[in-house]
């Protein structure tokens, strides 16, 4: 796999991390008791994005040394996943 490649698989897993790790740690208003005129309840306290987007960089730098020991390191590759689907035969039966 080149940097790349390696960068780019990177940046989507970072996004799905992203809205993985968003909802943790949020208070809000109602949790607080602190509801600001003109506002709904459930809205967040204040801004997280900051520690959203350390832990979105952690986890994914962690998952993916998980992949790259496991595809370097290990030297497993995708070809070597079970296949899930099962493979039909295109041959005529007689």
């Amino acid at each position: 796999m080149s940097w790349v490649s390696f960068t780019a698989l990177f940046f989507a897993t970072w996004w799905v991390v992203l809205f993985v790790v968003l909802p943790f740690s949020v208070r809000t208003q109602d949790d607080d008791h602190d509801v600001t005129l003109g506002t709904v309840p459930s809205a967040p306290r204040g801004p997280h994005m900051l520690r959203a987007v350390v832990r979105t960089t952690i986890a994914t730098m962690i998952i993916m040394g998980i992949f790259y020991g496991l595809t370097r390191g290990l030297g497993l590759s995708l070809d070597e996943i079970p296949h899930i689907i099962p493979e039909f035969n295109q041959t005529p039966a007689q």
